[in-house]
């Protein structure tokens, strides 16, 4: 039974994941920053499939090398969803906040990198295992005000690629999933806790659910051993692009 690794497993799509692979029989080990979030989902789960946590914040480097440290060292991760990332903020490029700037960069690109370290290369040593990075549009297209978020993105696409390359020698699989809007707490976290201005962002429309994008990770984990769904991008039907939906 294959032991798999979320990060951002509290909450949105890291949650749902846990969820979908739990009902697939996946042994899980969850990982994120609020450990009362965390265990109440060990307990929802624990009935089903092995469930371990781990409490950690992805951009802490040290944080990250010395909890999963030990974890590589007595259990064999077979897959690592990378999912831990955050927008903050929306503004003009020379409005930013530079706080909300390292925050997006230390989250979402060296914090996939931190993780990734610390797995990778118990998998190289196995010549086996699959990485799924969850992208975004944003690392496909970029839009007016999501500057750094869509760098930071375009980050991940770029790395999903190059680890792609890097890793092939060693059949390790790497997949990226890059949703449009999706509602969890995601615009509620970009806009400070803003619920209005959150909100608005899927208003009118019929957004993807976090569940969507879990049932897409499933699919890329039961292909068969010589089949690797390398990226997929899905948009909810009422979106075209990252600035064009039908709110009719």
């Amino acid at each position: 039974m294959s032991t798999v690794l979320i990060t951002g497993a509290s909450s949105g799509i890291g949650l749902a994941t846990a969820r979908v692979l739990a009902e697939h029989k996946y042994n899980l080990i969850i990982c994120g920053r609020r450990e009362e979030r965390l265990q109440a989902l060990q307990a929802e789960l624990a009935a089903k499939v092995a469930v371990d946590y781990r409490v950690f914040d992805v951009r802490n480097r040290q944080q990250v090398a010395d909890v999963l440290g030990p974890v590589v060292a007595n259990r064999a991760i077979d897959v690592l969803i990378n999912n831990a990332g955050n927008a903050h903020g929306l503004a003009p490029v020379h409005e930013g906040d530079v706080d909300d700037w390292d925050a997006m960069i230390d989250g979402n690109v060296k914090g996939l990198l931190y993780v990734s370290k610390a797995i990778i290369p118990q998998m190289v040593e196995r010549k086996a295992g699959h990485i799924i990075n969850i992208g975004s549009i944003a690392g496909k297209e970029v839009y007016p005000n999501g500057n750094v978020y869509c760098a930071s993105k375009h980050a991940v696409d770029a790395l999903t690629n190059g680890m792609r390359l890097d890793l092939n020698p060693y059949g390790i699989k790497v997949s990226q999933i890059s949703p449009g809007l999706v509602e969890t707490e995601f615009s509620k976290v970009r806009f400070k806790g803003d619920e209005t201005r959150a909100a608005g962002v899927y208003a009118n429309m019929e957004a993807l659910q976090a569940q969507d994008i879990a049932e897409i990770a499933l699919f890329m984990l039961s292909r068969p051993a010589h089949v690797n769904v390398s990226d997929v991008i899905v948009l909810p039907t009422a979106q075209a692009s990252s600035t064009l939906v039908n709110r009719g």
